[in-house]
């Protein structure tokens, strides 16, 4: 009879104790140990075979250049760098009902390079076929209903794909670990398995995966160690817009965006964000700006809303949706000392039209004057757009990639853009005005004098 070993695992980062403590030594976290059952007669029988690889001179080993698969959708190739490399294995989190499951599925159906395996262990045949007659496809997918690990890896090498789809990681287990699926030895060892067929086969891995209530990826913090690239599928159920972003990129860079439009006929691709994320209102309206940032390499404007007023209880209130409120903090406190706009017994919000969440320093200036337009209750001049970003001390300085945000303004119409004085080499053409200031007084001065 095989012998029974209990272990307690780390649910927040996979660590291993032979009996429960309060405090874990690895990541300092509180109450994260749960009790699992291994069966060790099992673990010794799945040890696996050493292969016929042999240590090469790194000087011996040959280069070439990655040949990617392009997928249909230009802008999950944009997020993963140029398109899926053969033998990666990506994991893509987000919250229940946002559309990950949607979006894996129109890219299996969209697949051009070869067969697709669709493995589901959440939903039975007829549901995915129900979803496919709703959202776009051109190729045949074979969907595969399965939660058993070896089954599924078994039944891959018959098949031979060219992509494999996993919904989802926490629904999948292992007969050699004695544990309940979703558990932190269950993900680990599966995502492990994954992981094997996938460098051995040359065969991409897509691995969807929950999410916590804090808005991590369910299982072990070592899951998205052991995986190559980690994609964040977000948005606000109340807005149709989803976000698809790269946290870790072992073939691309981090910085890209992906922008999509929930529809009735599933995800629709959205390729200039500018367009949505300025919204068409009347003129006249105190308190909005427009911004010209950058997500990775592609260039948008967003506007940006603020609402300043008189404090009605004693402690005036900061809010701000899409923005940092430390940094929003700062500027306020940067205005008051450096400009002299009393702001500091006044309730000030601050949001991001379209429920996005810009990160880019270079929006500093359009939140200093939406602030400043709601505090004098005077509207922007229409046409005009801010890039730069602002100093603890009320400088403007300058921002990155200054001729691509400039030139995004000139294509949507816009006349008239204030930039930091201190870009080098800014080229002025266009028929747009560049405005350069080195203070926020300076700004201050154009736009409310």
């Amino acid at each position: 009879m095989a012998k029974v070993k209990t272990v307690f695992y780390c649910s927040n980062c996979g660590a291993e104790s032979a009996k429960w403590v309060g405090k874990c030594g690895s990541c300092n976290e509180w109450n994260t140990y749960q009790e699992e059952v291994i069966q060790k007669g099992n673990i010794a029988q799945a040890t696996r075979p050493a292969g016929e690889n042999e240590p090469v001179p790194i000087h011996d080993i040959e280069t070439q250049s990655e040949r990617r698969t392009v997928l249909l959708d230009s802008e999950f190739n944009r997020v993963l760098g140029g398109g899926l490399v053969p033998g990666s294995v990506a994991l893509i989190g987000g919250e229940p009902g946002i559309g990950k499951s949607t979006l894996m599925l129109q890219i299996a159906l969209n697949f051009t390079a070869g067969t697709v395996v669709y493995i589901t262990g959440e939903e039975s045949e007829q549901q995915i076929k129900m979803r496919s007659e709703r959202v776009p496809g051109q190729s045949e997918c074979l969907v595969y209903t399965e939660t058993a690990t070896h089954e599924a890896i078994k039944r891959l090498k018959k098949i031979k794909p060219s992509l494999v789809v996993v919904d989802s990681i926490q629904t999948m287990h292992s007969p050699f670990i004695e544990s309940t699926p979703g558990s932190v030895s269950q993900i680990r060892e599966s995502a492990s398995d994954f992981i094997q067929y996938a460098k051995t086969s040359q065969v991409p891995v897509i691995l969807i995966g929950h999410i916590t209530k804090e808005g991590n990826i369910a299982g072990p913090k070592i899951l998205e160690h052991m995986v190559d690239t980690v994609l964040q599928f977000e948005g606000d159920r109340n807005h149709v817009y989803r976000l698809l972003r790269a946290n870790k990129n072992r073939f691309g860079s981090t910085n890209e965006l992906g922008i999509y439009e929930m529809t009735g006929q599933g995800l629709r691709q959205v390729s200039n964000p500018s367009e949505i994320l300025i919204q068409s209102h009347e003129e006249g309206l105190s308190g909005s700006a427009v911004s010209a940032t950058m997500e990775g390499l592609r260039p948008m404007l967003i506007e940006i809303q603020a609402l300043v007023s008189t404090a009605v209880y004693g402690t005036p209130q900061r809010s701000a949706t899409g923005f940092d409120l430390r940094r929003l903090n700062m500027l306020l406190a940067v205005m008051e000392k450096r400009c002299g706009f009393k702001l500091g017994i006044k309730d000030v919000f601050l949001n991001l039209a379209g429920g996005v969440r810009v990160e880019d320093p270079g929006i500093d200036l359009a939140v200093v004057a939406s602030v400043l337009s709601s505090n004098l209750d005077i509207a922007i001049e229409s046409g005009t757009v801010f890039s730069a970003e602002v100093g603890l001390s009320g400088e403007v300085r300058p921002v990155t990639r200054i001729e691509q945000r400039i030139s995004e303004a000139e294509k949507l119409g816009f006349k008239r853009i204030f930039v930091s004085k201190y870009n080098k080499g800014l080229k002025l053409s266009g028929n747009i005005e560049v405005i350069q200031c080195s203070k926020v007084e300076d700004m201050f001065r154009r736009l409310f004098t």
